[in-house]
C-alpha cells in the first residue's frame, strides 16, 4: 500500500516543476512511511511513497523496466503476479525484486492498456511510456484503491488523495455545491464528481490516458458480469466455501505481520476463521466498541476471536474521543463523512498499527450477498405494493397516505415506509424511502437554487437503470458502484491514516464474478439474509455469530447530541458560521435539531452530515487546522463522566 502522485503537462517544452510533485509526495506521507521517491522526465512528473509489504528491502517507486523508458508510480497489491512472472521473464523481460509492481511494467510493456486485463487484486497506477509521450491511469475493477485527477492548467494532476491535488496548487479548493443534494439523500456523491470543483475520480474498472493528442478520456475496461439465470448454473455452500478459501489465502500474501479487523458480524467472523486455518502462528485480530450497551460489539468479537485461538485487542472510543478525533478522520477523508463508523475505525486502525501493517477486512460481502436490511424490505414492498398500486386509484392513495402520515409517531414512522405510504417505482420504494434527507426534508432545508440544480438520485438510478434481472440483481449491481465505492474509500483512508493496508477478500476478482453471476433470489430467497454463505461458513463459528442481527458497526452519534455533547450541534449547524454560508434555512434547521432533541423524530443522521460538512468546510475552504476545530468547545463540553479517552485491552484466544 502506498500513495502516489503525479503531474504531466500537455506542452511537451514545459518541464515539471519538481518542488510541487515533492509537495504532492509529502501529502502523501502518512500513507507510506517507509520511502518515498521522484522522478521527473520533461512534462512529466512522477511522485510516490511506500509502505513496504512485499520485498521490503527493495521495490523502491517510481519503477522503471530495463531500458529505464517506462516509468511506474503503483498503490495497491497484484495477487497474481508470482503465476504472470514465469510467462514474462520466459519472453525476455529482467526482473530485479520480488514485487508485484515490476510484473505490471514489463505486463505492460507485453500487452499495453490491455495489462489491466490480466491483474487480479486491487490497483490505482500511473505509468508513463517514454517512447511514446503517454500516460496510462487505471483503477481497479472495484475501485478498492482510490485515484483522483484535475486538467488545470494546461496539465493533468493525479494523485491517490485529493490533498495532493491541492498542495501542487494554491492549497486550498473550491467548493462544488451541486453536489449537496445527493449529499444530504444518499451521504455521498456516487458519480465521478467531488466535493471539489474540477476534481473527479477515476472510476472503478477504467483507465484514462494522456498525451499531446489525447483529451484524457475516462474508458471502462471492466464491468460486472451480468446473472445467469437459475436454471443455467448451480450454486452450493460448497463450492462458495472453496472458493472463499482461495480468496483469502491469496489475500494472506505478505511479507510483514498480518491482522483481521473483527466485528464479530458474521462477515469478518467467516474471515478471521478461514484465516487462522491458513496461517501457522495465531493470528492477531483487532475490534473496536462503546461504552453503551446497545451499541457495544465487543463480546462478539471476543467470542469469535477465543473460538479461533486469536491473539485479540481491542479498543473503547469514549464520545470525548470520539469528537476530538472527528476533524482529524474528515483531513483524512477530503471529503464530508458519510459514516460516523469512519471514526472508530480509525481509532482501530491506530491500535492495528501497533502490531501489523496489513489487516484483513469484511467491507463488500453485504453488497454482494444482499446483507442489508434495505434490499429486503424493497422486494417486501415491491411485492405487496404492486396489487395495491393496480387497484387503488391516485386519489384514494393519496387519502390513504395522509391518513398513514396522521397516526401516532411511532406508528407513521413505520407505516409511512410501507408500500401504502411510498409511490411505486426505484425512486419512491428505495431512493426516497431510505434517504438520509429525502427531497420534502431537503425543501424545507436547502436553498432553492442548489435543490433544483441537479438531481440527487439521478446517479444511482443510472446504476440501476442499466442493469439487468430482477429487482434485486439490479439493486444490488447499482450498489456494488455507488455505495460500496464510498464503504472502500472510508476503509482506504481511515486505515491508511495510520500507514495499515487494508484488504478486501470478499472483493477477489473471481469470488465476484461468480457471486455477481447469482441471481438475487438465491441470495435473499425469503426474510433471512446472506442464507449462502452462512451455509458455507456454518461449521467455522459459533451459532450466535451465525443467528445473531446485523448491527452495522452502530454509533451512538444521535443519544450523544442529546446529551454532554449537544454543544456540537449548536457550533456546526447553529453556529453563526455555519449559517453565514447561507445553504441552509435557519429556521429549517432550527426545527429538525428541536425534533431530534425533543425525540419528536430521530434526526442523527442528517445531523452527522451536517455536522460534517461544517467541519470539512473549516479544514478545507477556511484553512482551519483540524486539531483547532473542536478546540472552542472545549469549555462548554460536560466531560466528567467521560475522563478516560481511549482504552484497550488484549487477550489470546
Amino acid at each position: 500500500m502506498c500513495g502516489i502522485a503525479g503531474i504531466v503537462a500537455r506542452d511537451p517544452g514545459v518541464r515539471v516543476n519538481e518542488d510541487r510533485l515533492a509537495r504532492m509526495r509529502d501529502a502523501l506521507r502518512h500513507r507510506g512511511p517507509d520511502g518515498s521517491g521522484l522522478r521527473v522526465d520533461g512534462p512529466v512528473g512522477l511522485a510516490h511513497t511506500r509502505l513496504a509489504i512485499v520485498d521490503v528491502a527493495r521495490g523502491e517507486q517510481p519503477m522503471s523496466n530495463e531500458a529505464g523508458d517506462v516509468w511506474i508510480a503503483f498503490n495497491g497489491e497484484i495477487y497474481n503476479h508470482a503465476d504472470l512472472r514465469p510467462r514474462l521473464e520466459a519472453s525476455g523481460h529482467r526482473y530485479r525484486t520480488r514485487c508485484d509492481t515490476e510484473t505490471i511494467v514489463h505486463l505492460y510493456e507485453e500487452r499495453g492498456d490491455q495489462v489491466v486485463d490480466a491483474l487480479q487484486g486491487m490497483f490505482a497506477f500511473a505509468i508513463w511510456d517514454g517512447p511514446r509521450q503517454r500516460l496510462l491511469l487505471a483503477r481497479d475493477r472495484l475501485g478498492i484503491k482510490p485515484l483522483y485527477y484535475s486538467v488545470e492548467d494546461g496539465e493533468l494532476r493525479f494523485a491517490s488523495e485529493i490533498k495532493a491535488l491541492l498542495a501542487a496548487g494554491a492549497g486550498r479548493g473550491r467548493f462544488n455545491e451541486a453536489v449537496l443534494p445527493e449529499f444530504l439523500a444518499t451521504r455521498f456523491v456516487s458519480g465521478d464528481e467531488t466535493f471539489f470543483r474540477g476534481v473527479r475520480k477515476l472510476m472503478p474498472g477504467h483507465v484514462l490516458t494522456w498525451s499531446p493528442g489525447d483529451p484524457g478520456t475516462p474508458r471502462r475496461y471492466w464491468q460486472l458480469p451480468d446473472p445467469v439465470p437459475a436454471r443455467e448454473a448451480v450454486w452450493s455452500a460448497g463450492d462458495l466455501r472453496e472458493r472463499l478459501e482461495a480468496a483469502v489465502a491469496s489475500h494472506l500474501m505478505s511479507d510483514v505481520p498480518l491482522g483481521v479487523f473483527l466485528s464479530g458480524g458474521i462477515d469478518s467472523s467467516a474471515l478471521a476463521a478461514l484465516a487462522a486455518r491458513a496461517t501457522p502462528s495465531p493470528l492477531q485480530t483487532f475490534a473496536v466498541g462503546f461504552a453503551e450497551a446497545e451499541a457495544n460489539e465487543l463480546p462478539y468479537a471476543r467470542l469469535v476471536a477465543e473460538h479461533i485461538g486469536a491473539t485479540h485487542r481491542e479498543v473503547t472510543l469514549t464520545p470525548r474521543a470520539f469528537f476530538e478525533t472527528l476533524p482529524h478522520a474528515v483531513w483524512h477523508e477530503d471529503e464530508p463523512m458519510a459514516f460516523s463508523s469512519s471514526v472508530p475505525l480509525f481509532a482501530l486502525a491506530r491500535l492495528a498499527r501497533e502490531h501489523v501493517k496489513v489487516v484483513l477486512t469484511g467491507e463488500g460481502a453485504d453488497e454482494l450477498f444482499l446483507g442489508y436490511n434495505r434490499y429486503r424490505v424493497t422486494q417486501w414492498n415491491a411485492r405487496l405494493g404492486q396489487p395495491y398500486w393496480s387497484a387503488m386509484p391516485g386519489p384514494a392513495r393519496r387519502v390513504l397516505r395522509d391518513a398513514v402520515r396522521a397516526l401516532p409517531a411511532p406508528l407513521a414512522r413505520v407505516a409511512t415506509r410501507t408500500f401504502v405510504g411510498l409511490d411505486p417505482g426505484i425512486r419512491g420504494l428505495y431512493h426516497e424511502n431510505f434517504a438520509v434527507c429525502p427531497l420534502a426534508l431537503q425543501q424545507r432545508l436547502l436553498r432553492c437554487d442548489l435543490l433544483a440544480a441537479s438531481d440527487p438520485y439521478a446517479t444511482q438510478a443510472a446504476y440501476f437503470d442499466g442493469a439487468s434481472g430482477s429487482l434485486l440483481d439490479r439493486l444490488t449491481r447499482a450498489e456494488l458502484q455507488s455505495y460500496l465505492l464510498e464503504l472502500l474509500m472510508k476503509q482506504d483512508q481511515m486505515s491508511m491514516a495510520s500507514s495499515i493496508e487494508s484488504r478486501v477478500p470478499f472483493l477477489d476478482d473471481r469470488l465476484v464474478a461468480h457471486v455477481a453471476s447469482m441471481p438475487g433470489d438465491r441470495k435473499l430467497p425469503g426474510w433471512k439474509t446472506k442464507v449462502l454463505l452462512r451455509a458455507a461458513v456454518r461449521d467455522l463459528l459459533p451459532a450466535p455469530i451465525l443467528t445473531r442481527r446485523k448491527l452495522g458497526f452502530p454509533v451512538p452519534f444521535g443519544d450523544w447530541l442529546r446529551g454532554p455533547f449537544g454543544s456540537v450541534v449548536d457550533e456546526f449547524v447553529l453556529g453563526p458560521r455555519t449559517l453565514a454560508r447561507a445553504y441552509f434555512d435557519r429556521t429549517a434547521l432550527t426545527q429538525l435539531v428541536a425534533e431530534h432533541r425533543t425525540g419528536r423524530a430521530s434526526r442523527a443522521d442528517a445531523l452527522w452530515l451536517l455536522v460534517n460538512l461544517e467541519i470539512w468546510q473549516r479544514i478545507f475552504m477556511d484553512g482551519e487546522a483540524p486539531g483547532d476545530v473542536m478546540h472552542g468547545l472545549a469549555a462548554r463540553r460536560t466531560t466528567a463522566t467521560h475522563a478516560a479517552d481511549l482504552t484497550q485491552c488484549a487477550f489470546s484466544g
